[in-house]
């Protein structure tokens, strides 16, 4: 244990290179121009880092190696395919509206093509979802102190304890990153996640190599530990007919038919009318290097997930011929599968290195929070506070003031649910991180994607009315075909069709679109929306 200053001494260098870089960018960040969107001047090489740093959290980091290390296989990554159909959508379709609009905040363009009632929801939804989500993947980052703590108390760790630790590593990690995004503004976010990016890719090819190198055996066991369907599964059922294999489409949550057509939504919702991502591909000097920037960000996902995702499988293939009597297990003894990869890097991997990849761990958490803040205090802000204030009384500086004091506001909201969460997982050990942090935004997302639709594909459907009942009625759709609290077993429903978390963002879309396209948009907005278009083109 004595040679873990090693450990602490990388993991402080890297915090102060991140702290200096955020505060650095404080004085470029002194207008809602600067502070929200870097006044568009960020390279695209830029906008790549910082858009792969926020959809590489540190959920995936622990969730995807779980996958690899549960199932063995990279069905998981399949979902690559849809991630990279969808960015080419949202290039072409979503961050041109949004250049031409010259929005802050996305929801901006809903109230100009709608009306300040359809901005409203959107944004209060993108709030409320946004932090829950947040919420949920930042516990994540803490398992590794909890695994270093029992190491250090030499015994298991009590639930009592588990939460103390998870609170703790909540509250220090979000202040800390709270203080360089509020200081510096998306342009803090962006080149903390280059550095950050840079740390985490260095981290996963080291652990890939140490692994490789230390595998009993070598690439016969790794290729003994691999299993069908490596990469492709078709959702076969086990009996034959056309309603088994339908249901078996839907309720499964790793199949190449959610890989094509729920991935696809998912990431069209998350990549196009997501202020935490969009906000980032908004400042690229143009909309085609942001257009470039999103597309390269699909096609570089691809390996960093795969590698994630090997990673859990070499894990199940060194510790098959390596037993560890140490592993992480629950009271049950059942093994805990998340707590695998943290396990290894602690226990496995020389000190100083072991204090690089815990710092790649941080770096997925971090990243993912900074834009979060980020985009949650612009949209609040922008959406719900200057209106109320009056253009009238708003100097630039009190706007930034304003920005600021909300990114604080809501890393408090997102420490409350981080939590809550963490105590649940503390107690519920055997839920899984991937469809739990997925799944959230499943609920609420497709709506809100349906509505953008609407708004983007047509010139005279949908209004405030109209869209707040389709946007409720995609709420409802997905939350009753989710099964939360077994609603269909108390309806009556004895074989309860459960929707696999993929597609829920797409089962929303549809409905969301379906009711709003019924409702006529008013002669006056058609008229508005018409003469923004033409004075941006």
């Amino acid at each position: 244990m004595g040679q873990y200053w090693i450990d602490g001494l990388v993991l402080l260098a890297y915090f102060a290179v991140i702290f200096a870089i955020g505060f650095s960018q404080r004085s470029k960040s002194d207008s809602v121009e600067g502070f929200a969107l870097g006044d568009r001047q960020t390279p695209w090489w830029a906008v790549l880092a910082s858009i792969l740093a926020a959809e590489i959290s540190a959920a995936t980091f622990i969730g995807a190696p779980e996958s690899g290390y549960v199932r063995n296989n990279w069905t998981y990554a399949q979902f690559a395919i849809g991630t990279l159909l969808a960015r080419i959508i949202v290039s072409y379709l979503f961050i041109p509206v949004f250049y031409r609009h010259g929005v802050v905040s996305l929801y901006e363009y809903l109230g100009t093509r709608f009306g300040n009632a359809t901005r409203r929801f959107a944004s209060a939804t993108f709030l409320v979802t946004r932090v829950l989500a947040m919420g949920t993947r930042l516990y994540v980052s803490a398992i590794i102190l909890v695994l270093a703590y029992a190491m250090w108390k030499g015994g298991a760790v009590t639930d009592s304890e588990k939460f103390w630790i998870f609170a703790v590593a909540l509250v220090i990690i979000t202040v800390a990153t709270a203080l360089y995004t509020a200081a510096g503004g998306i342009r803090a976010v962006i080149w903390t996640d280059f550095i950050q990016i840079g740390v985490l890719i260095t981290a996963l090819g080291f652990t890939i190599w140490f692994l490789l190198k230390e595998m009993p055996g070598g690439w016969e066991t790794v290729s003994a530990q691999i299993q069908e369907p490596a990469f492709l599964n078709f959702a076969k059922p086990a009996e034959p007919g056309f309603w088994p294999w339908v249901r078996n489409v839907f309720t499964s949550d790793y199949t190449i038919w959610a890989a094509i057509i729920g991935s696809t939504f998912v990431t069209m919702a998350t990549h196009g009318i997501d202020q935490d991502t969009v906000q980032r591909m908004l400042t690229a000097k143009n909309r085609k290097q942001s257009a470039f920037a999103t597309i390269m960000s699909g096609v570089i996902d691809f390996p960093v997930v795969g590698a994630f995702i090997f990673i859990g499988i070499l894990l199940a293939a060194y510790y098959g011929a390596v037993p560890d009597p140490t592993l992480p297990r629950k009271v049950t003894g059942e093994l805990e599968t998340g707590q695998v990869f943290p396990h290894f890097i602690l226990t496995r991997m020389p000190h100083g290195v072991c204090g690089l990849v815990v710092a790649g761990l941080l770096a997925t958490a971090m990243g993912s929070l900074s834009t979060a803040l980020n985009a949650l205090g612009t949209s609040f802000a922008t959406d719900f506070v200057f209106p109320r204030v009056g253009e009238a009384n708003l100097t630039e500086s009190r706007r930034v003031r304003i920005l600021r004091w909300s990114t604080a506001l809501f890393a408090a909201f997102i420490v409350v649910v981080g939590l809550i969460t963490a105590w649940y997982m503390a107690h519920h050990p055997k839920a899984q991180i991937i469809p739990l942090v997925l799944g959230i935004l499943g609920f609420t997302f497709g709506s809100l994607l349906g509505v953008f639709l609407v708004a983007v594909l047509t010139k005279s459907r949908g209004n405030d009315t109209g869209n707040i009942i389709a946007m409720c009625c995609g709420f409802v759709a997905v939350f009753l075909l989710s099964n939360p609290f077994g609603m269909q077993q108390a309806m009556g429903i004895e074989n309860p069709f459960i929707l696999a978390f993929p597609w829920r963002v797409t089962l929303g879309t549809f409905v969301t679109v379906a009711i709003a396209l019924c409702f006529a948009t008013p002669a006056d907005k058609v008229k508005d929306a018409a003469e923004v278009e033409a004075a941006e083109a």
